[in-house]
């Protein structure tokens, strides 16, 4: 089967609760970031939440669900264990239209989750044990690439060499099959990390690169964003940066354009980056102009925003043909 994206990250299921800042500070959690726990510290906040709210997560697999919403064939490469949330995340990510061509398998560590409590400000604060996601490799990629399309990988996998291999050669094969690649930074504390990497990646194997004004600032060591989106425009075809709230950057060469943000009241900020992710990819991959597929993308991030949880509720497609973007 031919796909029009293919996305490779970590295979997690979200576990939503709400929380009020006390809570996160009896927790010693650090509030809107994402925090990487160990199996132990994992069981412990769990334990604690007050509600719960599953639902078949990862950064990538949530954008891959928006792209699928619109319309367009998507896939989603990434390792879970053949138990109980394993189980419960290929089944849920296949019903809802993502092939999911890694079946759940018999691996030492268990399926990925992550713990996510939402304060009343609608801020998101991520506690996430990674299992057996973060194990990631070249044998985990099946040769799915027939037919090129869009290749969207995730920053997180950046934190073993194994990941880093994977995404390079998985970019290879899509270009190969004469396809793009993508690829979100997904946190400041990745680019900092892995700064080198980051940079060969977008700069040898990448032909669109997402990221937010934190992000793109830490990968390139500065403190002058403009400066930072033209480093990296130097050596990608399209650089796009999201800016809290302000109206987001997208750059091509020396073409630069503005998408408009107007501030609505923040319900839960979970999937804000993920969405804009993917009505921004479904506009390039269904052809739109740059601008028009940045708008997608604020279409997408307004409406996750507006209600718990990080995939798209409404009907994405008739908020587009709304503001006359279909």
């Amino acid at each position: 089967m031919t796909y029009d994206v293919i996305g490779i990250g970590n295979a997690v299921v979200d576990v939503i609760s709400h929380a009020d800042d006390s809570f996160l500070d009896q927790m010693g959690i650090e509030k809107g970031i994402m925090q990487l726990i160990e199996r132990e510290r994992a069981e412990i906040l769990y334990g604690a939440m007050q509600d719960r709210v599953q639902a078949p997560g990862g950064s990538v697999a949530n954008t891959l669900a928006g792209i699928g919403a619109l319309g367009l064939s998507t896939a989603f490469i990434g390792r879970v264990k053949d138990d109980g949330l394993g189980r419960f995340y290929a089944d849920a990510l296949t019903s809802s239209g993502t092939d999911f061509p890694n079946p759940p398998s018999a691996t030492n560590l268990p399926t990925s989750r992550s713990m996510i409590f939402v304060t009343p400000d609608g801020e998101r604060s991520m506690n996430t044990y990674l299992g057996t996601s973060a194990n990631l490799s070249s044998a985990d990629v099946p040769d799915v690439f027939d037919g090129g399309g869009l290749l969207f990988l995730e920053g997180y996998l950046f934190d073993k060499d194994a990941g880093k291999t994977a995404f390079s050669e998985a970019a290879s094969k899509m270009k190969a099959a004469g396809g793009r690649s993508a690829i979100t930074i997904s946190d400041p504390f990745c680019a900092d990390r892995h700064r080198a990497d980051f940079q060969r990646l977008i700069r040898e194997d990448m032909d669109i690169a997402i990221g937010n004004a934190a992000e793109w600032m830490t990968l390139y060591e500065t403190d002058d964003l403009e400066r930072a989106i033209g480093l990296a425009s130097e050596v990608c075809e399209v650089v796009a940066c999201t800016r809290s709230g302000d109206s987001v950057w997208v750059r091509s060469g020396d073409t630069l354009v503005e998408a408009p943000v107007t501030p609505i009241p923040v319900v839960d900020a979970t999937g804000a980056g993920d969405q804009f992710a993917a009505g921004f990819l479904y506009g390039l991959a269904s052809g739109r102009e740059l601008e028009v597929a940045a708008r997608m993308g604020v279409v997408c991030a307004r409406e996750v925003i507006g209600h718990i949880g990080p995939r798209p509720e409404a009907d994405i497609a008739g908020m587009f043909r709304a503001e006359g973007l279909l």
